[in-house]
C-alpha cells in the first residue's frame, strides 16, 4: 500500500498527535532540553538535546504506552507486550499506574537490569527466545489465548501518535531547530516525530550499524528483515521497522544515517564527561551521529538531538 494511502486512513499525523498529548497529560513528564555549548559536538552549529531519558520509567516509551492504553477499552486480563526491555518497562509503570495487570515477554538479551525494572513496577516477566521477534511471537500467542490487549512497542497507530508527542514537546521548547537526530529501532519514536514535525524540520534516523533496520527498507522500498546485533541491540534491535511508521518515513523522513559501536560507546561518554547525563546505547546512538561525523549538518543548522533512553548500568558509563 503506498504511504500515502496509509497515513489518509490513519491518524498518524498532527491532530492525531495533539489528541495524544492531551490524552497522556498529567501520565508522563515534560522532559527539559538542554543547550549545549556547540564545542562540546566540535560544531559550529548549535545544538539542543532533548532530555527523554528523564521520562517515567527511563525512557520515552511511557508516551506511546499511556496513549495505546488509554485509548482503549481495557480486558480483564489486562495488557501485555514484547520487548527488549524498554517497551517493557514502560507499558508495566503505565499498567501500575492505571491498576491494570500487565505480562511482558522479552528474550534472553534483555539486560538484567531492564528485567528487574518491568518486575519492579509489578508486571510478570515471561523470558522467551533469544531476539525480540521470538519474545514477539510468544507475546502474540499469549494474547490469542487470554483476550488481553496487546500495546506493540512500535507498530500501533496509538503507540506512535504517543511518540510523536515528543516532537510537539521538542517544538514547542526549541521551535528554531532545523534538523532532529533521533535514534531508530523498530521505529515508532522517529515514526511519530517524522509525523509531527511533517517536513517543517528535517528528522533525521541514526542506527548502529548492527541494526540497520529502517536503513536497509529505505533502501529496499519496504521493511525487510535484517540480523541484529551490537550494543544497543536491546533497545534498537527490531529485525523489521513497522509498516506504519514506514510510510511515515517515505513521506518526511529527510534521512538514515548509520553509525559503529565505538562512536555509541564515545557519544555515551560525551555525555556523561560534558553533560553529567547517563546513557544507555541506544539513548546515545542520536548523538553519536553528530559526534562522530556520520552527519554532517548543512550550513546554517540549529540541530535537536534526542537522548531518548537512560536504562543501562551506571557504573559501565560513569566508571
Amino acid at each position: 500500500m503506498p504511504a500515502s494511502a496509509i497515513m489518509k486512513d490513519l491518524p498518524i499525523d498532527r491532530s492525531g498527535i495533539a489528541a495524544a498529548a492531551a490524552r497522556i497529560q498529567g501520565f508522563v513528564r515534560q522532559t527539559p532540553v538542554l543547550h549545549a555549548v556547540q564545542a562540546d559536538f566540535a560544531t559550529q552549529h548549535p545544538v539542543t538535546l532533548k532530555l527523554e531519558l528523564l521520562q517515567h520509567a527511563g525512557s520515552f516509551k511511557p508516551r506511546g504506552a499511556f496513549n495505546r492504553i488509554l485509548s482503549a477499552q481495557i480486558p480483564a486480563a489486562g495488557v501485555v507486550a514484547a520487548s527488549g526491555g524498554n517497551h517493557g518497562a514502560a507499558v508495566a509503570y503505565a499498567a501500575r499506574a492505571l491498576g491494570i495487570p500487565a505480562e511482558i515477554f522479552v528474550p534472553a538479551t534483555t539486560p538484567a537490569a531492564k528485567v528487574e525494572r518491568i518486575a519492579g513496577y509489578g508486571a510478570r516477566v515471561i523470558r522467551s527466545g533469544e531476539a525480540y521477534a521470538e519474545a514477539a511471537l510468544a507475546c502474540q500467542e499469549r494474547q490469542r489465548q487470554s483476550g488481553a490487549l496487546d500495546v506493540h512497542a512500535y507498530d500501533d497507530p496509538d503507540v506512535l501518535c504517543g511518540q510523536g508527542t515528543l516532537g510537539r514537546e521538542l517544538e514547542i521548547q526549541a521551535p528554531d531547530l532545523t534538523h532532529v537526530l533521533v535514534a531508530t529501532g523498530g521505529g515508532g519514536l522517529i515514526g511519530g516525530v517524522a509525523a509531527w514535525y511533517a517536513g517543517s524540520a528535517a528528522v533525521i534516523s541514526v542506527e548502529p550499524e548492527g541494526c540497520p533496520t529502517l536503513y536497509s527498507a529505505m533502501r529496499a522500498g519496504a521493511p525487510v528483515d535484517v540480523a541484529v546485533s551490537g550494543i544497543a541491540a536491546d533497545s534498537l534491535g527490531a529485525r523489521r521497522c513497522g509498516s506504519l511508521m514506514f510510510a511515515v518515513a517515505q513521506r518526511y523522513l529527510a534521512g538514515t544515517v548509520l553509525v559503529t559501536d565505538a562512536a555509541i560507546l564515545a557519544a555515551q561518554k560525551l555525555l556523561w564527561d560534558r553533560f553529567r547525563l547517563i546513557a544507555e546505547p541506544g539513548g546515545a546512538t542520536a548523538a553519536a551521529a553528530l559526534l562522530s561525523g556520520a552527519w554532517v549538518p548543512p550550513s546554517g543548522a540549529r540541530v535537536g538531538i534526542v537522548v531518548c533512553g537512560a536504562n543501562t548500568d551506571p557504573a559501565k558509563v560513569a566508571g
